[in-house]
């Protein structure tokens, strides 16, 4: 039996440590306000900075020698100091540089914008700041979409099905108190995103990017991995091509009206069935198939790793690989219930500039105690943004829902298992009849537009036009109706569900042949800032448009214009900064890039069919974002 003194010191014991709770509870608060959802932990910021009914306010004030030092060299992605006040909350010491993939190299070689996408690294400077407990904060620029929306309406849908996924909101910026632009603000994948969704697990991050040179972990805090030793900056170019690459093998576009399944997704896939074009897969386990034991083989997602990693950790990624592709014990070493929920999400948005294409990027792989995990990122490119045109409207809209991914194993066990099979299409039947036909998905479009209409309108960096950018939000929602009544169609089995299905039987798929998925932008399709109020959209209806870096000319423009042709240090042609007029000489006879030049002979083009006196073809880009 317990004596009465002891019972006095329990009792002591007990209260001390309920004091101690209580005040650490207090101290916490403002960081920390309760644990939900088992591990994950309630932040400040989730209502702070990423409550949608409300646009978030930025002003980043920086030295103007500052500012524009960091846009004319953004290829280099130094960060800068400054100090942003984000809703009222001002923070000092803050790290801001630009961010992105071809987005950047496109812009940085575009005369006429410099609206980059930019990262603010809240604890780069000053060890554990953030901005309401969060400690990046992403301002995506919206390059490549006319709807400005895409993204938003994607992690929307992300949230609709309590996924793993970033927050967001609209951010009115303003850069030293003038007005830059509206763009869409997201939580950063890093350590405030990981205490959010999985609490104080130790886990493991990475961001494997095999076409990426600039997004790959680097720049970090403490704590945070470095970028790799030998890992290329964005300035050294554009990665060569894998060895027996050969252009010819290429898929060539399907002619007009001509329906074929899997001659988007092969696009898409930049011919990947092509011997010359394996090398392009073999991109260091970014795809997730497994490989062999060897860590070596798997050198893409080490170089991208966020948190600080070493062999005993990537050993436990490797062996869930293989048993994953094996289908031994899935739930082991998949979160397979948040997968479920990706791949829902991301069939839908027919996203090809990701895992569903040949880029095996634009993702974040999350691994703890050797059960991995799948983080969405980078959506501008959805609903058709890696093709454009008419010809792939009825392609993508029937975009077939259990044949989603090339060549990737990871999610191959799952859709051959009936019972994640089915709750697969339970998440797209709630997708379906309650986000879309429901009624979410008519309150956030018409919430968004009513919210960034007027800022678009006076967005002095803005990509394309207002009237293209109304054009563009109303073809988005045709298009994102048509893609649920498909998806309906091919659950309740009137529509094939596969790629070899619609092929064998395309009669029953819908038809979009009315669409144009070019009026929302597409690949490549970022542009410059208006001025003088003309058009710098991608289709030439709502102005002048000139051609943009890496992008041939359309053949029905007639690029009337006098303003003479540039070539960069490199040597690669630039595209005319003004309207060429074919069979017009330039005012001064541009070097020869390369190649054996005589005299009075037109110099040699970059690729293409060239003929003297012809307007100069651009060279063609690889399809990165």
């Amino acid at each position: 039996m317990v004596s009465s003194k002891h019972i006095s010191k329990i009792i002591i014991v007990l209260t001390a440590l309920t004091v101690i709770a209580c005040l650490l509870a207090v101290v916490f608060q403002d960081k920390v306000e309760a644990m939900v959802g088992g591990s994950g932990v309630t932040m400040e910021y989730e209502t702070k900075l990423f409550d949608t009914d409300e646009v978030m306010q930025v002003n980043i004030s920086i030295d103007e020698d500052d500012w524009e030092d960091m846009l004319s060299n953004a290829l280099s992605e130094e960060y800068y100091t400054c100090d942003v006040e984000i809703n009222g909350l001002t923070v000092k010491n803050v790290a801001i540089r630009p961010k992105g993939n071809t987005s950047l190299t496109n812009i940085a070689n575009d005369p006429d914008t410099d609206r980059y996408s930019l990262k603010l690294e809240f604890d780069h400077y000053v060890e554990g700041q953030t901005c309401y407990g969060l400690d990046k904060l992403i301002l995506n620029n919206n390059y490549a979409d006319a709807t400005n929306m895409k993204e938003a309406i994607v992690y929307d849908m992300y949230q609709f099905l309590g996924a793993d996924a970033s927050l967001y909101n609209y951010a009115e910026v303003y850069v030293n108190g003038e007005y830059w632009g509206v763009y869409l603000a997201l939580e950063g994948v890093e350590q405030s995103f990981m205490l959010r969704n999985y609490g104080t697990q130790d886990g493991e991050l990475y961001k494997p990017e095999n076409m990426d040179m600039s997004e790959k972990g680097g720049e970090r805090t403490e704590g945070i991995a470095e970028r790799p030793d030998g890992a290329p900056e964005m300035s050294e170019g554009m990665p060569e091509m894998p060895e027996g690459f050969d252009p010819e093998n290429m898929p060539e576009m399907p002619e007009q009206g001509e329906f074929d399944p899997g001659a988007m997704k092969e696009r898409a896939n930049m011919g990947e069935k092509s011997e010359g074009m394996r090398g392009m897969r073999d991109n260091g386990g970014s795809d997730l198939n497994y490989v062999d034991d060897e860590l070596d083989s798997y050198s893409t997602i080490w170089d991208g790793a966020i948190t600080e990693s070493g062999d005993k950790d990537h050993k436990r990624v490797v062996k869930a690989l293989k048993n994953i592709s094996e289908g031994n014990d899935l739930e082991k070493y998949m979160d397979v219930d948040n997968i479920l929920k990706y791949m829902a999400v991301h069939t839908f948005a027919v996203n090809l500039d990701s895992l569903s294409g040949n880029m095996a990027h634009n993702y974040y792989l999350y691994e703890y105690d050797g059960q991995l995990n799948v983080i969405p990122w980078d959506y501008n490119l959805s609903w058709g943004g890696m093709g454009g045109g008419d010809s792939d409207a009825t392609e993508m809209i029937n975009y077939a829902i259990d044949s989603p991914f090339s060549s990737t194993e990871f999610f191959d066990g799952l859709l051959s298992n009936p019972e994640y099979l089915e709750k697969y299409h339970e998440y797209l039947r709630q997708l379906v009849d309650e986000y879309i036909n429901g009624g979410r998905f008519d309150e956030v479009y018409e919430r968004i537009t009513s919210q960034i209409d007027s800022l678009v309108e006076t967005d002095p960096t803005a990509f394309y036009t207002y009237e293209e950018y109304q054009s563009a939000a109303e073809m988005l929602y045709d298009v994102i109706k048509l893609r649920a009544k498909s998806i309906a169609g091919q659950l309740d089995g009137t529509i094939p569900s596969t790629d070899e299905g619609q092929k064998e039987d395309s009669s029953s798929l819908i038809d979009a042949s009315e669409i144009d998925t070019s009026v929302m932008g597409h690949m490549n399709g970022g542009g410059g800032g208006r001025d003088a109020g003309a058009g710098r959209g991608e289709f030439g209806d709502q102005g002048e448009s000139r051609p943009k870096f890496g992008e041939r000319p359309d053949s029905s423009d007639d690029g009337s214009g006098d303003d003479q042709r540039e070539f960069s240090e490199n040597g690669a042609p630039e595209p005319p900064s003004g309207d060429f007029q074919p069979g017009e000489a330039p005012g001064e006879a541009p070097e020869p890039p390369s190649g054996n030049f005589q005299p009075g002979e037109a110099p040699e083009p970059p690729s293409g069919n060239f003929q003297p006196g012809d307007a100069p073809e651009l060279p063609q880009e690889l399809p990165t974002t």
